[in-house]
């Protein structure tokens, strides 16, 4: 799988998730490689992830990762002229129509095929327009911070957050509903990228040296166990299976029974919602297989 030194004119590599070369006009973002040969890499380097707690939030702003889209970065598409945004414009729509005099940096216009909800959308620069299409950190940024990024200068918070790898154009909608979540608080609703975008986070945060929380972990490796590859050892931070027993999935959850002081109980999903708690992943408290309709581990995710 690929692996970018942070350096200077870096070469524009397509990731191996299957995300096309960023620059490349009319190519949009879908993975193109095999899910089982992403899935089977991203499994190897989920488990070579740290886990460990989050670190305070203290001190996090935008400001900390430097002006937004900056061309002023030791990565792909660095220093070529154009802003990220419209560099990450260019890439993921198509049937891209550039702004005369702007040295084919700006996008006037494309269509959109979000990954993340599947759908379809029209991109018109515009005053009123232009936020129809927004840019996601696949990582966010303040899950970033509290994983590893308050450690880093200002150039490598620059680098990661103008990085290709780590941004996809997407829907408003979408991205105000991912905020700052990771993996264990949400995912796409389109169901068939959720392996490409699970894979591209592990690969995020094996590239730049970030950890993964015990609930992100274990949320990635239940989606990569649908992949087509194993799913990772599901065990608390810095313990190992004492037998090749422990490494077997767990059973799945009993069907819930009322209110008791050592359960977490929802009766349907606007109870879960109402208390914040969703989407509820198969393990966590408050899941059942009554409020998981399609059976997916994922209960509430709607």
């Amino acid at each position: 799988m690929f692996q970018r030194p942070l350096r200077a004119g870096a070469a524009c590599a397509a990731v191996a998730l299957g995300i096309a070369g960023a620059g490349l006009v009319g190519h949009n973002a879908e993975a193109k490689a095999s899910p089982a040969t992403s899935s089977t890499d991203a499994v190897s380097r989920l488990a070579a992830l740290p886990i460990k707690g989050r670190a305070p939030k203290t001190g996090y702003s935008r400001d900390q990762f430097g002006q937004a889209w900056s061309d002023d970065v030791a990565v792909a598409d660095g220093h070529n002229g154009c802003d990220t945004r419209n560099d990450v414009l260019r890439r993921d729509l198509t049937s891209v129509v550039i702004k005369p005099g702007t040295n084919g940096c700006v996008v006037q216009s494309g269509q959109l095929t979000d990954p993340y909800t599947a759908q379809s959308i029209s991109f018109t620069r515009g005053q009123k327009t232009s936020i129809a299409v927004q840019i996601d950190h696949v990582v966010s940024l303040s899950d970033a911070w509290q994983t590893g990024a308050q450690q880093w200068d200002a150039d490598k918070r620059r680098n990661f957050a103008n990085d290709p790898l780590e941004l996809q154009a997407t829907t408003a909608a979408a991205n105000d509903q991912k905020s700052d979540g990771d993996a264990a608080t949400w995912l796409p609703s389109n169901k068939s990228y959720r392996c490409t975008f699970v894979s591209r986070q592990i690969e995020i945060k094996a590239t730049y040296g970030l950890w993964v929380t015990q609930a992100e972990h274990d949320a990635m490796s239940r989606v990569l166990g649908q992949c087509g590859a194993p799913a990772t050892e599901q065990v608390p931070a810095q313990s190992i299976p004492s037998s090749p027993a422990t490494e077997q999935s767990p059973p799945p959850p009993a069907p819930a029974q009322p209110l008791q002081q050592s359960q977490v109980y929802y009766p349907n999903c606007s109870a879960a919602r109402a208390a914040g708690a969703a989407p509820i992943y198969a393990g966590q408290p408050g899941y059942s297989t009554k409020l998981d309709r399609d059976g997916d581990g994922v209960a509430c995710e709607k």
